[in-house]
Protein backbone atom coordinates (compact mmCIF):
# COMPACT_ATOMS: atom_id res chain seq x y z
CA UNK A 1 0.00 0.00 0.00
CA UNK A 2 2.84 2.37 0.86
CA UNK A 3 4.56 1.63 -2.44
CA UNK A 4 1.34 2.42 -4.33
CA UNK A 5 1.00 5.77 -2.58
CA UNK A 6 4.61 6.65 -3.44
CA UNK A 7 4.04 5.74 -7.11
CA UNK A 8 0.87 7.82 -7.22
CA UNK A 9 2.68 10.78 -5.67
CA UNK A 10 5.50 10.54 -8.23
CA UNK A 11 2.96 10.42 -11.06
CA UNK A 12 1.23 13.55 -9.79
CA UNK A 13 4.54 15.36 -9.38
CA UNK A 14 5.56 14.41 -12.92
CA UNK A 15 2.21 15.65 -14.27
CA UNK A 16 2.56 18.97 -12.42
CA UNK A 17 6.08 19.40 -13.78
CA UNK A 18 4.98 18.80 -17.40
CA UNK A 19 1.74 20.90 -17.29
CA UNK A 20 2.11 23.66 -14.68
CA UNK A 21 -0.08 26.28 -16.43
CA UNK A 22 -2.81 23.93 -17.59
CA UNK A 23 -3.18 22.18 -14.24
CA UNK A 24 -3.51 25.63 -12.61
CA UNK A 25 -6.46 26.41 -14.91
CA UNK A 26 -8.07 23.00 -14.20
CA UNK A 27 -7.67 23.33 -10.44
CA UNK A 28 -9.09 26.88 -10.62
CA UNK A 29 -12.14 25.58 -12.48
CA UNK A 30 -12.63 22.78 -9.94
CA UNK A 31 -12.34 25.19 -7.03
CA UNK A 32 -14.69 27.67 -8.68
CA UNK A 33 -17.26 24.94 -9.28
CA UNK A 34 -16.88 23.73 -5.73
CA UNK A 35 -17.30 27.26 -4.39
CA UNK A 36 -20.46 27.76 -6.43
CA UNK A 37 -21.90 24.46 -5.23
CA UNK A 38 -21.19 25.31 -1.60
CA UNK A 39 -22.91 28.66 -2.02
CA UNK A 40 -25.95 27.02 -3.59
CA UNK A 41 -26.29 24.48 -0.78
CA UNK A 42 -25.79 27.12 1.88
CA UNK A 43 -28.31 29.50 0.35
CA UNK A 44 -31.02 26.84 0.01
CA UNK A 45 -30.55 25.12 3.39
CA UNK A 46 -33.51 25.45 5.79
CA UNK A 47 -33.05 27.52 8.92
CA UNK A 48 -33.77 24.55 11.16
CA UNK A 49 -34.11 20.83 10.32
CA UNK A 50 -37.63 19.45 10.50
CA UNK A 51 -36.68 15.81 9.81
CA UNK A 52 -34.04 13.52 11.43
CA UNK A 53 -30.67 14.00 9.76
CA UNK A 54 -28.33 11.20 8.67
CA UNK A 55 -24.90 11.25 7.11
CA UNK A 56 -24.45 9.61 3.72
CA UNK A 57 -20.95 9.02 2.35
CA UNK A 58 -20.31 8.17 -1.30
CA UNK A 59 -17.05 7.75 -3.19
CA UNK A 60 -16.64 10.14 -6.18
CA UNK A 61 -14.38 9.19 -9.04
CA UNK A 62 -12.47 12.28 -10.17
CA UNK A 63 -12.10 12.73 -13.92
CA UNK A 64 -8.62 12.11 -15.26
CA UNK A 65 -6.61 15.31 -15.51
CA UNK A 66 -4.49 14.31 -18.51
CA UNK A 67 -7.38 14.33 -21.08
CA UNK A 68 -8.61 17.70 -19.77
CA UNK A 69 -5.16 19.21 -20.06
CA UNK A 70 -4.73 17.87 -23.59
CA UNK A 71 -8.00 19.54 -24.63
CA UNK A 72 -6.51 22.91 -23.74
CA UNK A 73 -3.83 22.30 -26.38
CA UNK A 74 -6.48 21.90 -29.09
CA UNK A 75 -8.53 24.98 -28.11
CA UNK A 76 -8.03 28.05 -30.33
CA UNK A 77 -8.89 31.66 -29.57
CA UNK A 78 -10.31 34.32 -31.92
CA UNK A 79 -9.33 37.87 -31.05
CA UNK A 80 -11.35 40.91 -32.20
CA UNK A 81 -10.30 44.53 -32.45
CA UNK A 82 -11.44 47.69 -34.27
CA UNK A 83 -9.51 50.79 -35.29
CA UNK A 84 -10.01 53.92 -37.42
CA UNK A 85 -8.01 54.35 -40.61
CA UNK A 86 -5.61 57.26 -40.91
CA UNK A 87 -4.69 59.11 -44.08
CA UNK A 88 -0.98 58.24 -43.71
CA UNK A 89 -1.55 54.55 -42.90
CA UNK A 90 0.63 51.81 -44.37
CA UNK A 91 -0.44 48.13 -44.20
CA UNK A 92 2.09 47.51 -41.42
CA UNK A 93 0.93 50.56 -39.41
CA UNK A 94 -2.74 49.62 -39.65
CA UNK A 95 -2.12 45.97 -38.70
CA UNK A 96 0.12 47.01 -35.81
CA UNK A 97 -2.66 49.22 -34.34
CA UNK A 98 -4.98 46.23 -34.71
CA UNK A 99 -2.54 44.19 -32.61
CA UNK A 100 -1.40 41.99 -35.52
CA UNK A 101 2.05 40.84 -36.55
CA UNK A 102 1.42 39.29 -39.96
CA UNK A 103 3.88 40.10 -42.80
CA UNK A 104 1.91 37.94 -45.26
CA UNK A 105 -1.29 39.91 -44.61
CA UNK A 106 0.57 43.23 -44.94
CA UNK A 107 2.04 42.12 -48.27
CA UNK A 108 -1.40 41.13 -49.56
CA UNK A 109 -2.99 44.45 -48.53
CA UNK A 110 -0.22 46.33 -50.30
CA UNK A 111 -0.46 44.19 -53.43
CA UNK A 112 -4.25 43.98 -53.85
CA UNK A 113 -5.71 47.06 -55.59
CA UNK A 114 -9.24 46.62 -54.19
CA UNK A 115 -8.06 46.41 -50.58
CA UNK A 116 -5.54 49.20 -51.07
CA UNK A 117 -8.15 51.58 -52.48
CA UNK A 118 -10.66 50.89 -49.71
CA UNK A 119 -8.26 51.12 -46.76
CA UNK A 120 -5.41 53.50 -47.47
CA UNK A 121 -5.12 57.19 -48.27
CA UNK A 122 -8.36 57.97 -46.43
CA UNK A 123 -9.13 58.63 -42.79
CA UNK A 124 -12.02 57.75 -40.51
CA UNK A 125 -13.15 54.35 -41.77
CA UNK A 126 -13.74 51.77 -39.05
CA UNK A 127 -11.76 48.57 -39.64
CA UNK A 128 -12.58 45.39 -37.69
CA UNK A 129 -10.13 42.48 -37.59
CA UNK A 130 -10.40 38.88 -36.41
CA UNK A 131 -7.09 37.27 -35.49
CA UNK A 132 -5.69 34.05 -34.10
CA UNK A 133 -3.87 33.74 -30.80
CA UNK A 134 -0.65 33.89 -32.82
CA UNK A 135 -1.61 37.43 -33.96
CA UNK A 136 -2.28 36.30 -37.52
CA UNK A 137 -5.09 37.89 -39.53
CA UNK A 138 -8.12 35.69 -40.15
CA UNK A 139 -10.63 38.27 -41.41
CA UNK A 140 -10.66 42.03 -41.94
CA UNK A 141 -13.74 44.14 -42.67
CA UNK A 142 -14.59 47.80 -43.33
CA UNK A 143 -17.66 49.66 -44.61
CA UNK A 144 -18.46 52.87 -46.51
CA UNK A 145 -21.48 54.55 -48.08
CA UNK A 146 -22.66 53.46 -51.49
CA UNK A 147 -22.47 56.56 -53.71
CA UNK A 148 -25.17 55.16 -55.99
CA UNK A 149 -27.76 54.63 -53.26
CA UNK A 150 -28.98 56.33 -50.08
CA UNK A 151 -30.19 53.00 -48.66
CA UNK A 152 -27.17 50.70 -48.95
CA UNK A 153 -23.46 50.53 -48.14
CA UNK A 154 -20.34 48.77 -49.41
CA UNK A 155 -18.45 46.22 -47.33
CA UNK A 156 -14.85 45.13 -47.99
CA UNK A 157 -14.00 41.65 -46.66
CA UNK A 158 -10.44 40.29 -46.64
CA UNK A 159 -10.35 36.64 -45.56
CA UNK A 160 -7.58 34.11 -44.98
CA UNK A 161 -7.99 30.58 -46.29
CA UNK A 162 -4.97 28.46 -45.43
CA UNK A 163 -1.95 30.38 -46.60
CA UNK A 164 -3.87 32.44 -49.17
CA UNK A 165 -6.03 35.56 -48.92
CA UNK A 166 -9.21 36.50 -50.79
CA UNK A 167 -10.96 39.86 -51.08
CA UNK A 168 -14.54 40.75 -52.00
CA UNK A 169 -16.77 43.85 -51.98
CA UNK A 170 -20.39 43.31 -50.94
CA UNK A 171 -23.46 45.57 -51.05
CA UNK A 172 -25.79 45.49 -48.03
CA UNK A 173 -28.74 47.60 -46.79
CA UNK A 174 -28.24 50.31 -44.19
CA UNK A 175 -30.09 49.76 -40.91
CA UNK A 176 -31.84 52.75 -39.33
CA UNK A 177 -31.88 53.26 -35.58
CA UNK A 178 -33.03 56.16 -33.43
CA UNK A 179 -30.95 58.50 -31.29
CA UNK A 180 -31.87 61.35 -28.98
CA UNK A 181 -29.85 64.47 -28.29
CA UNK A 182 -30.40 67.87 -26.75
CA UNK A 183 -28.63 71.01 -25.75
CA UNK A 184 -28.92 74.39 -24.07
CA UNK A 185 -27.94 77.66 -25.72
CA UNK A 186 -25.03 79.35 -23.96
CA UNK A 187 -23.73 81.23 -27.00
CA UNK A 188 -24.65 80.27 -30.56
CA UNK A 189 -26.79 77.42 -31.82
CA UNK A 190 -23.80 75.83 -33.56
CA UNK A 191 -21.64 75.78 -30.43
CA UNK A 192 -24.54 74.15 -28.56
CA UNK A 193 -25.10 71.49 -31.24
CA UNK A 194 -21.36 70.78 -31.34
CA UNK A 195 -21.38 70.32 -27.56
CA UNK A 196 -24.35 67.93 -27.94
CA UNK A 197 -22.39 66.05 -30.67
CA UNK A 198 -25.22 66.61 -33.10
CA UNK A 199 -24.18 65.89 -36.72
CA UNK A 200 -24.01 68.94 -38.99
CA UNK A 201 -26.70 67.53 -41.28
CA UNK A 202 -29.10 67.23 -38.32
CA UNK A 203 -28.35 70.81 -37.23
CA UNK A 204 -29.15 72.00 -40.75
CA UNK A 205 -32.47 70.13 -40.71
CA UNK A 206 -33.32 71.60 -37.31
CA UNK A 207 -32.91 75.16 -38.58
CA UNK A 208 -34.90 74.41 -41.75
CA UNK A 209 -37.84 72.91 -39.80
CA UNK A 210 -38.24 75.91 -37.51
CA UNK A 211 -36.76 78.73 -39.60
CA UNK A 212 -40.19 80.30 -40.12
CA UNK A 213 -40.78 80.55 -36.36
CA UNK A 214 -37.32 80.94 -34.80
CA UNK A 215 -34.54 83.33 -35.79
CA UNK A 216 -31.53 81.09 -35.13
CA UNK A 217 -29.04 83.87 -35.95
CA UNK A 218 -30.31 86.80 -33.86
CA UNK A 219 -33.30 85.57 -31.85
CA UNK A 220 -31.80 82.94 -29.52
CA UNK A 221 -31.29 83.67 -25.83
CA UNK A 222 -29.10 82.05 -23.19
CA UNK A 223 -31.08 79.19 -21.63
CA UNK A 224 -33.08 78.41 -24.79
CA UNK A 225 -32.91 74.70 -25.50
CA UNK A 226 -33.51 72.05 -28.14
CA UNK A 227 -34.25 68.33 -28.14
CA UNK A 228 -34.02 66.05 -31.17
CA UNK A 229 -34.90 62.48 -32.11
CA UNK A 230 -33.14 61.52 -35.34
CA UNK A 231 -32.21 58.52 -37.44
CA UNK A 232 -28.71 57.18 -37.64
CA UNK A 233 -27.93 54.80 -40.49
CA UNK A 234 -25.66 51.93 -39.53
CA UNK A 235 -23.62 49.32 -41.34
CA UNK A 236 -22.76 46.18 -39.33
CA UNK A 237 -23.51 48.14 -36.16
CA UNK A 238 -21.25 51.06 -37.11
CA UNK A 239 -22.94 54.46 -37.71
CA UNK A 240 -22.10 55.76 -41.18
CA UNK A 241 -24.30 58.85 -41.43
CA UNK A 242 -27.21 60.65 -39.84
CA UNK A 243 -30.63 60.42 -41.42
CA UNK A 244 -33.81 62.41 -41.05
CA UNK A 245 -35.00 64.23 -37.93
CA UNK A 246 -38.00 62.26 -36.66
CA UNK A 247 -39.09 64.73 -34.00
CA UNK A 248 -37.74 67.95 -32.56
CA UNK A 249 -38.49 70.62 -29.99
CA UNK A 250 -37.08 74.13 -29.63
CA UNK A 251 -37.84 76.35 -26.63
CA UNK A 252 -37.14 79.95 -27.64
CA UNK A 253 -37.85 82.87 -25.28
CA UNK A 254 -40.25 80.74 -23.27
CA UNK A 255 -42.26 79.52 -26.27
CA UNK A 256 -42.15 75.85 -27.25
CA UNK A 257 -42.06 74.83 -30.92
CA UNK A 258 -42.48 71.14 -31.76
CA UNK A 259 -42.36 69.06 -34.92
CA UNK A 260 -42.78 65.42 -35.90
CA UNK A 261 -42.16 63.74 -39.26
CA UNK A 262 -45.21 61.86 -40.48
CA UNK A 263 -46.01 60.12 -43.76
CA UNK A 264 -49.61 59.13 -44.28
CA UNK A 265 -50.37 55.73 -45.74
CA UNK A 266 -50.48 56.00 -49.50
CA UNK A 267 -48.90 59.47 -49.57
CA UNK A 268 -46.04 60.16 -51.98
CA UNK A 269 -43.94 61.87 -49.30
CA UNK A 270 -44.03 62.81 -45.65
CA UNK A 271 -43.95 66.20 -43.97
CA UNK A 272 -43.41 67.84 -40.58
CA UNK A 273 -46.42 68.54 -38.39
CA UNK A 274 -46.99 70.19 -35.04
CA UNK A 275 -48.19 67.81 -32.35
CA UNK A 276 -51.75 69.06 -32.90
CA UNK A 277 -51.66 67.62 -36.43
CA UNK A 278 -51.24 70.93 -38.30
CA UNK A 279 -48.64 71.07 -41.07
CA UNK A 280 -45.54 73.14 -40.36
CA UNK A 281 -44.81 73.66 -44.03
CA UNK A 282 -44.97 77.26 -45.11
CA UNK A 283 -46.07 78.05 -48.62
CA UNK A 284 -42.82 80.02 -48.94
CA UNK A 285 -39.45 80.17 -47.22
CA UNK A 286 -38.74 83.43 -45.41
CA UNK A 287 -35.56 84.03 -47.43
CA UNK A 288 -34.11 82.96 -50.79
CA UNK A 289 -30.78 82.24 -49.08
CA UNK A 290 -29.91 80.19 -46.00
CA UNK A 291 -27.93 83.02 -44.43
CA UNK A 292 -28.86 86.49 -45.57
CA UNK A 293 -28.56 90.17 -44.64
CA UNK A 294 -30.89 92.78 -46.08
CA UNK A 295 -29.00 95.87 -47.28
CA UNK A 296 -31.85 97.64 -49.06
CA UNK A 297 -35.53 97.33 -48.19
CA UNK A 298 -38.77 97.59 -50.11
CA UNK A 299 -40.15 101.02 -51.13
CA UNK A 300 -38.70 104.41 -52.03
CA UNK A 301 -34.95 104.78 -51.81
CA UNK A 302 -32.07 106.78 -53.22
CA UNK A 303 -30.73 104.58 -56.05
CA UNK A 304 -27.02 103.74 -55.51
CA UNK A 305 -26.21 103.95 -59.26
CA UNK A 306 -28.59 106.54 -60.72
CA UNK A 307 -28.38 108.81 -57.68
CA UNK A 308 -32.04 109.83 -57.47
CA UNK A 309 -35.01 108.63 -55.48
CA UNK A 310 -37.04 105.84 -57.04
CA UNK A 311 -39.27 102.91 -56.08
CA UNK A 312 -37.43 99.76 -55.03
CA UNK A 313 -39.69 96.83 -56.01
CA UNK A 314 -37.94 94.25 -53.86
CA UNK A 315 -35.25 93.76 -51.24
CA UNK A 316 -31.50 93.36 -51.67
CA UNK A 317 -29.52 90.69 -49.83
CA UNK A 318 -25.76 91.11 -49.46
CA UNK A 319 -23.76 87.93 -50.07
CA UNK A 320 -20.50 86.89 -51.75
CA UNK A 321 -20.52 85.93 -55.42
CA UNK A 322 -21.39 82.26 -55.84
CA UNK A 323 -23.65 82.02 -52.76
CA UNK A 324 -26.48 79.59 -53.63
CA UNK A 325 -29.91 81.13 -54.30
CA UNK A 326 -32.98 78.95 -53.68
CA UNK A 327 -36.57 79.11 -54.84
CA UNK A 328 -38.76 80.18 -51.93
CA UNK A 329 -41.62 77.98 -53.10
CA UNK A 330 -42.79 75.31 -55.54
CA UNK A 331 -43.39 76.54 -59.08
CA UNK A 332 -42.42 76.68 -62.76
CA UNK A 333 -39.61 78.76 -64.29
CA UNK A 334 -41.19 81.38 -66.58
CA UNK A 335 -37.96 83.13 -67.56
CA UNK A 336 -34.25 82.43 -67.12
CA UNK A 337 -31.85 84.67 -68.97
CA UNK A 338 -30.53 88.24 -69.31
CA UNK A 339 -32.90 91.18 -68.87
CA UNK A 340 -31.90 94.89 -68.89
CA UNK A 341 -30.80 96.17 -65.48
CA UNK A 342 -31.52 92.82 -63.79
CA UNK A 343 -28.66 91.07 -65.57
CA UNK A 344 -29.04 87.31 -65.17
CA UNK A 345 -32.53 86.88 -63.78
CA UNK A 346 -35.03 84.10 -63.03
CA UNK A 347 -38.82 84.42 -62.80
CA UNK A 348 -40.73 81.64 -61.01
CA UNK A 349 -44.53 81.35 -61.25
CA UNK A 350 -45.85 79.60 -58.15
CA UNK A 351 -48.55 76.97 -58.07
CA UNK A 352 -51.47 79.21 -57.09
CA UNK A 353 -50.79 81.03 -60.40
CA UNK A 354 -51.15 84.46 -58.75
CA UNK A 355 -47.77 84.60 -57.03
CA UNK A 356 -44.39 84.97 -58.70
CA UNK A 357 -40.86 85.66 -57.50
CA UNK A 358 -37.88 87.35 -59.17
CA UNK A 359 -34.17 86.61 -58.53
CA UNK A 360 -31.80 89.12 -60.19
CA UNK A 361 -28.09 89.98 -60.68
CA UNK A 362 -27.18 86.26 -60.64
CA UNK A 363 -23.71 85.02 -61.53
CA UNK A 364 -25.14 81.79 -62.96
CA UNK A 365 -28.46 80.19 -63.87
CA UNK A 366 -29.07 76.58 -62.80
CA UNK A 367 -32.54 76.23 -64.37
CA UNK A 368 -34.22 76.90 -67.71
CA UNK A 369 -37.68 77.97 -68.86
CA UNK A 370 -40.29 75.30 -68.16
CA UNK A 371 -38.40 73.59 -65.31
CA UNK A 372 -40.42 72.60 -62.27
CA UNK A 373 -38.71 73.72 -59.06
CA UNK A 374 -39.47 72.77 -55.48
CA UNK A 375 -39.20 74.82 -52.32
CA UNK A 376 -35.58 75.18 -51.25
CA UNK A 377 -34.10 74.02 -54.58
CA UNK A 378 -30.97 75.88 -55.73
CA UNK A 379 -31.78 77.78 -58.94
CA UNK A 380 -28.74 80.04 -59.29
CA UNK A 381 -26.01 81.93 -57.46
CA UNK A 382 -25.40 85.47 -56.23
CA UNK A 383 -23.56 87.74 -58.65
CA UNK A 384 -23.12 91.31 -59.90
CA UNK A 385 -24.63 91.20 -63.39
CA UNK A 386 -26.77 94.04 -64.74
CA UNK A 387 -26.89 97.36 -62.91
CA UNK A 388 -25.24 96.60 -59.57
CA UNK A 389 -22.55 98.22 -57.43
CA UNK A 390 -21.48 94.95 -55.81
CA UNK A 391 -22.40 91.28 -55.48
CA UNK A 392 -25.91 90.86 -54.08
CA UNK A 393 -29.31 89.33 -54.80
CA UNK A 394 -32.27 91.50 -55.77
CA UNK A 395 -35.41 89.58 -54.78
CA UNK A 396 -39.04 90.44 -55.56
CA UNK A 397 -42.37 88.92 -54.57
CA UNK A 398 -45.34 89.73 -56.79
CA UNK A 399 -49.06 89.04 -56.45
CA UNK A 400 -50.95 89.41 -59.73
CA UNK A 401 -47.71 90.97 -61.04
CA UNK A 402 -47.84 93.75 -58.43
CA UNK A 403 -44.68 93.97 -56.25
CA UNK A 404 -45.21 93.34 -52.53
CA UNK A 405 -42.86 93.70 -49.57
CA UNK A 406 -41.26 90.20 -49.38
CA UNK A 407 -40.42 90.52 -45.69
CA UNK A 408 -44.11 90.90 -44.84
CA UNK A 409 -45.63 88.46 -47.35
CA UNK A 410 -43.25 85.59 -46.63
CA UNK A 411 -43.73 85.88 -42.88
CA UNK A 412 -47.51 85.52 -43.21
CA UNK A 413 -47.92 82.77 -45.80
CA UNK A 414 -48.82 79.29 -44.52
CA UNK A 415 -50.35 76.19 -46.09
CA UNK A 416 -51.57 74.84 -42.72
CA UNK A 417 -52.65 71.45 -44.11
CA UNK A 418 -53.70 69.13 -41.25
CA UNK A 419 -53.37 65.36 -40.97
CA UNK A 420 -56.35 63.72 -42.69
CA UNK A 421 -59.03 62.02 -40.58
CA UNK A 422 -57.84 58.62 -41.87
CA UNK A 423 -54.31 59.28 -40.60
CA UNK A 424 -55.15 60.66 -37.16
CA UNK A 425 -54.95 57.34 -35.28
CA UNK A 426 -51.48 56.51 -36.67
CA UNK A 427 -50.36 60.09 -36.05
CA UNK A 428 -51.52 59.91 -32.42
CA UNK A 429 -49.55 56.69 -31.82
CA UNK A 430 -46.45 58.20 -33.38
CA UNK A 431 -46.57 61.45 -31.42
CA UNK A 432 -47.11 59.63 -28.11
CA UNK A 433 -43.79 57.81 -28.50
CA UNK A 434 -41.97 60.90 -29.73
CA UNK A 435 -43.19 62.99 -26.80
CA UNK A 436 -41.66 60.46 -24.41
CA UNK A 437 -38.30 60.53 -26.18
CA UNK A 438 -38.21 64.32 -26.42
CA UNK A 439 -39.05 64.56 -22.71
CA UNK A 440 -36.15 62.23 -21.90
CA UNK A 441 -33.74 64.32 -23.98
CA UNK A 442 -35.05 67.50 -22.37
CA UNK A 443 -34.55 66.18 -18.82
CA UNK A 444 -30.99 65.11 -19.55
CA UNK A 445 -30.25 68.48 -21.11
CA UNK A 446 -31.77 70.47 -18.26
CA UNK A 447 -29.86 68.43 -15.70
CA UNK A 448 -26.51 68.96 -17.41
CA UNK A 449 -27.16 72.70 -17.76
CA UNK A 450 -28.07 73.12 -14.09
Amino acid sequence: MKQELISAGLAVADFLHRHPKRITAVIGAVLLGGGGGAFAVASLAPAAPTEPMRLVSEAVQAAALNPQAELLDTHSFTLYRSEQTRAADTPEALLERLGLADPAAAAFLRRNATARQALFGRAGRTVTAEASERQELRLLRTQWLDQESDESFKRLVVERTGSDFSVRVETAPLVASERIAGGVIRGTLYSATDEARLPDSVTKQLTEIFESNVDFHRGLRRGDRFSVVYETLEADGEPLRAGRILSAEVVNRGKTHQAVWFKEEGAAKGAYYAFDGQSLRKAYLVSPMEISRITSGFGMRNHPVFGYSREHAGVDYAAPTGTPVRSVGDGVVEFAGVQSGYGNVIYVRHRNKRDSTVYAHLSRLDVKVGDNVIQGETIGAVGQTGVATGPHLHFEFRIDNEPQDPTEVLAEQRENVPVTPAGKAAFARLTAGMKTQLAAASELTRGSFE
